[in-house]
């Protein structure tokens, strides 16, 4: 059987949906999430860190954290939702930055 592609990496600045596909933790309340950058640790096969903008339903940043996710699950929310705005998440993303050493634990 061959083996299946890898779903593609999304990418610092799009604007993801959050549900139970990416993860059972968020299966009761999805949310969007907008990507400022994804970690380089090493974790479970299809797994993935990201860091971004946890948003409301109006483009407004609820919090900034880190989420713990499948690849396979993580899917662009609608053209239609509301975007963060730029000078807001611009200052999340450019302020100087060092990774940490290992995940930060999250809700």
């Amino acid at each position: 059987m061959p083996d299946q592609p890898a779903p593609a990496l999304p990418t610092p600045g799009d604007l993801l949906w959050i549900d139970g596909a990416a993860s059972v933790q968020f299966a009761q309340r999805p949310f969007p999430f907008f990507l400022i950058r994804i970690y380089s640790w090493s974790t479970y096969d299809g797994w993935i860190w990201l860091e971004g903008l946890h948003l409301d339903s109006d483009g407004a940043t609820l919090q900034r954290r880190s989420i713990f996710v499948q690849v396979a699950g993580l899917r662009l929310a609608p053209a239609a939702h509301p975007r963060p705005d730029p000078g807001h998440y611009l200052r999340a993303v450019v302020r100087e930055y060092r990774e940490p050493d290992r995940p930060r634990r999250t809700r």
